[in-house]
């Protein structure tokens, strides 16, 4: 009888760290570690201080972050401002950290106006004054200039924070004043303001168009313009951030003569449309090349006496949470 034979492995070389190479190292493990643990990492080598100290490396850190299971929101209140983990499976009571607002400004007066990969745009309400505010690390950047470059107008203006190919943030200004309209781009990498050209002769500019803050999807930074006085109803104007040029785009139209929309990003531009006055119907869209596609409608809301309502909105491994905010008689 013969006996079988045993067969052992045996490694015959030694692996480390070193084998997994550089990008799995950096975009596969470091990128997922906290803030304080990549700026420890910058001291095992020059390599890795050199990597982890570039633009892009701290852009997809932030993206990573940023991500729906580690979201945050933030609340203001006297010279504080709150920081609360955003945890929308968790109903228990919601930890906050709480820090001190860097800049020099009347708490009631501060005022967030959008926020894109962690950073906030902040206006204050008694100066005008436009503010690129990061609450993580407390650094903020004032991007208002002496010759009124970055002053804000609240109902007459509107922004939009934005990245373009250099890795390069920016910040969109759209003011409007008695009729007219300029565009400036102000530039974090260069630290300065550059004047777009803009149709100011187009008839929808006419009467005082509401225009919403800008929303970044896939190099194009989108805005909704509200044209009710003209009876154009609702407007879509894309910004690509490439050719820094805009264009009208395709959006959802509807037989009624009051609607509305708010947009949101997961993966492609959606947009929620409000439409039918008195009773209001909520439709939800996903643009697909030049062309929109309805995903699902709302229940009608049956009541008579609803003057307006928007939609808050947030995402949540990979679902839309939906708030709906109504305006009564």
């Amino acid at each position: 009888m013969q006996k079988k034979k045993v067969f052992t492995w045996r490694w015959t070389t030694k692996s480390s760290i070193d084998d997994l190479g550089l990008d799995i190292l950096v975009y596969g493990i470091l990128i997922r570690l906290p803030a304080k643990s990549v700026g420890r990492s910058k001291c095992v080598c020059k390599e890795w201080l050199s990597v982890l100290s570039t633009r892009h490396f701290a852009m997809m850190h932030c993206r990573h972050i940023s991500t729906s299971y580690n979201q945050k929101f933030i609340a203001i209140d006297s010279r504080l401002c709150s920081v609360f983990p955003l945890s929308c499976e968790d109903s228990g009571p919601l930890l906050n950290s709480r820090i001190l607002l860097p800049f020099e400004a009347p708490w009631n007066k501060v005022n967030i106006l959008t926020s894109f990969e962690g950073l906030l745009c902040v206006c204050f309400h008694n100066t005008g004054k436009l503010v690129i505010w990061n609450p993580l690390t407390r650094a903020f950047k004032e991007v208002s200039s002496s010759n009124s470059h970055g002053l804000y107008k609240p109902k007459s203006d509107a922004i939009g924070l934005y990245v373009d190919k250099t890795d390069d943030y920016k910040l969109l200004h759209i003011k409007r004043r008695r009729g007219r309209m300029w565009v400036h781009v102000y530039s974090s990498m260069f630290d300065s303001w550059h004047k777009i050209t803009f149709a100011n002769k187009l008839r929808c500019w006419r009467g005082k168009p509401i225009w919403s803050n800008g929303t970044f999807c896939k190099g194009v930074l989108y805005f909704l313009v509200n044209c009710f006085i003209e009876n154009k109803g609702v407007m879509l104007f894309g910004f690509n951030v490439d050719s820094e040029r805009f264009r009208l785009k395709t959006f959802p139209r509807f037989p009624h003569a009051y609607y509305d929309g708010n947009l949101v990003v997961h993966k492609e531009l959606h947009v929620f449309v409000t439409h039918g006055l008195p009773n209001w119907t909520v439709d939800l869209w996903r643009m697909e090349g030049e062309s929109w596609v309805k995903l699902w409608v709302f229940p009608r809301i049956q009541t008579p006496i609803i003057l307006s309502c928007s939609i808050t909105h947030i995402t949540s491994t990979g679902r839309f949470l939906v708030g709906l905010i109504v305006s009564y008689l």
